[in-house]
């Protein structure tokens, strides 16, 4: 919320340079919109001084009125045809081209908004997909969600409505004062005479105008904040029955927001009337002193009514700036954070000369031998989470990790699929530093079941193949068949294409999580990564899990966190994790003759699971 507090400049020169660069594009669509910009704003001189024309040739001649330049070629001396071809010259050149200029303005304009937008919301995702996992736990993904939505939408309105209307709006304001400069200065003056007054009350309104927006966008993000949070745990508002409690926390944000419009509201509803007046003021003037001129015959009434129009016109486009000033100031915050979001550097990278696994099978996997030499490691400062930390799976080979919550057991699997990099020692996948291999190549090699299981919307189907080439139906059957889900699934009325939704209400935790395992089985991993993975599932239907992939474990490098005695009892090798220390490392039989760090975390949580241990011993 503290990034939503600050509205910055409202110019600033290095980012608008910067969002230039994405129109460059769409560089012959907007050159397209400044050219019928620029003749539209050209084109709205011409109606008063065709007035002028009229009411000075034909309704009220005056002496040097038929000095009209090109216009004598083309106006018959008859004053009724005279109208009639002044009334065509308004119609058609004027009017049908100001239409033809304002809808290709409006349009290309809104056109390349929309591209750029789209432009760049596909750069903001793909940076957000190169990020690595610490920036996500710096970072709310709300806020995140936000760059990519409403600050990307403001931007639309700064190339849609702002860059190229600014200039239509300059350029009417000086085509106006221009031909009234040269009409008659001294009328011009006068209807000039109110622009001080005008300025300072854009001053004021802008200061206004920009503290509400400063409010109203910190409201909008506490009310973000605020649904998001109890959005995703309205399970435990409801059992807490908190519902009224949060009703009323979410009224007081709520009316922050509406006191802050409110305020906004109120600025634009005496702006507008006060710029007005100003206009009606001006045109008073004009008529006054203008009106006195025409008497004593120093200009004549054509000229009078043309001023008249004149400054009319002239007042519109500085309410038009000062609503665009607005617009120009809240882009430049949006970009602002949308450029520091894009401008994070990407802490992993792949090397600039990556090489490839020796051995490699198809498809770019290697054997499946992993190797760590004195991995140390902190997430943040000194605070060691693994401290030295070295050992080898073979492979083929099922090696579990075992400790205490914070050992360190989960930094492990983070650290092995680089989604954090060793601050000491490195890590070896088949004898190369999994720094020197591409991130794709790298994580092709395994696939994981974490503890808390992720499903994406879409169908049951889906969620096991997640689009990757090669795997057909009959291969996500085979899979939910290994993992004892078929007979749930097929129960469905719409089988393996039942939609799973965002929460996915209808699948238990436990099936989730089965679900899941089975999309780790259907990608054929070299490497098996189970972290905690049956932490979700009773006892029964872990059993039945081991059943269907005991085979597959038998020809795969796995690693296996977990604390049930049923997943890392029949492991060949057992990596006990103390403090960030390896403290033991053996087969269970002989850590449990050990009696050390092991023996006490049997006797502490798996001791009661004696019983489906007996049964799978004899199954």
């Amino acid at each position: 919320m503290h990034e939503e507090e600050v509205l910055g400049k409202a110019y600033d020169g290095r980012l608008m340079r910067r969002l230039l660069r994405y129109m460059v594009p769409y560089r012959k669509v907007t050159a397209l919109a400044f050219f019928c910009i620029i003749a539209s704003s050209l084109l709205q001189v011409i109606p008063p001084y065709l007035l002028k024309v009229e009411v000075d040739r034909y309704l009220d001649p005056t002496p040097g009125s038929e000095a009209l330049g090109f216009l004598d070629l083309m106006l018959s001396a008859d004053p009724r045809l005279g109208i009639l071809q002044i009334a065509l010259l308004l119609l058609l050149p004027t009017l049908f081209f100001v239409f033809v200029f304002e809808f290709l303005q409006t349009y290309t304009m809104q056109l390349v908004g929309q591209k750029i937008m789209f432009d760049l919301r596909q750069e903001i995702f793909r940076h957000l997909q190169r990020l690595p996992l610490s920036f996500y736990d710096r970072n709310p993904v709300g806020r995140l969600v936000t760059r990519s939505t409403s600050d990307v939408e403001v931007l639309n309105d700064l190339f849609a409505s702002g860059v190229v209307a600014i200039f239509g709006d300059f350029f009417t304001l000086f085509g106006i004062m221009i031909v009234m400069l040269t009409i008659n200065w001294r009328l011009a003056l006068l209807a000039f005479a109110v622009i001080p007054l005008i300025v300072l009350t854009t001053m004021a309104f802008r200061r206004t105008v920009r503290e509400s927006y400063r409010r109203i966008r910190v409201a909008l993000a506490r009310i973000n904040s605020y649904l998001q949070e109890h959005l995703s745990g309205i399970t435990v508002v409801q059992l807490m029955n908190r519902e009224e409690r949060s009703f009323g926390e979410f009224e007081v944000v709520n009316r922050d927001h509406l006191k802050a419009y409110k305020d906004s509201i109120f600025a634009y509803g005496l702006f507008f009337p006060a710029v007005e007046f100003f206009g009606v003021l001006a045109v008073a003037i004009v008529l006054w002193r203008g009106g006195g001129l025409a008497a004593d015959g120093v200009v004549s009434l054509g000229v009078l009514l043309a001023f008249i129009q004149y400054s009319q016109r002239f007042y519109r486009p500085i309410q038009d700036l000062s609503d665009k000033y607005n617009i120009l100031q809240t882009a430049m915050a949006s970009s602002e954070r949308i450029f520091n979001l894009l401008d994070t550097p990407v802490a992993i990278t792949d090397p600039d000369r990556p090489e490839v696994l020796p051995e490699a099978l198809p498809g770019g996997r290697g054997r499946g031998r992993v190797e760590f030499r004195n991995v140390g490691f902190a997430y943040q400062g000194s605070n060691q989470v693994l401290d030295q930390v070295s050992f080898t799976i073979e492979p083929g080979e099922t090696v579990a990790v075992v400790g205490h919550t914070g050992a360190g057991k989960t930094t492990l699997t983070n650290l092995l699929l680089r989604f954090y990099d060793v601050d000491e020692g490195s890590i070896l996948l088949d004898g190369v530093d999994i720094r020197r291999l591409r991130q794709e190549d790298l994580r092709r090699n395994f696939a994981v079941v974490l503890q808390d299981p992720y499903l994406f919307s879409g169908t049951l189907e889906s969620n096991v193949r997640l689009g990757t080439d090669g795997i057909d139906r009959e291969a996500v059957r085979r899979a939910v068949r290994r993992v004892r889900l078929d007979a749930y699934i097929e129960r469905l009325p719409e089988g393996y294409l039942s939609p799973v939704t965002e929460r996915s209400a209808a699948l238990s935790v436990g099936q989730k999580q089965l679900l899941s395992y089975a999309r780790a089985l259907a990608h054929d991993p070299k490497i098996l990564i189970l972290d905690e993975a049956t932490s979700s599932v009773d006892p029964e239907t872990e059993y039945a899990v081991r059943r269907g992939v005991h085979e597959l474990l038998r020809d795969r490098t796995a690693l296996v966190i977990a604390h049930r005695l049923s997943t890392i009892q029949n492991a060949d090798k057992i990596i006990v994790l103390h403090k960030g220390r390896i403290r033991e490392v053996g087969a269970h039989s002989e850590l449990m003759a050990q009696r050390g760090f092991y023996h006490k975390l049997y006797e502490l949580q798996y001791k009661q699971q004696e019983p489906l241990a007996a049964k799978e011993t004899a199954g």
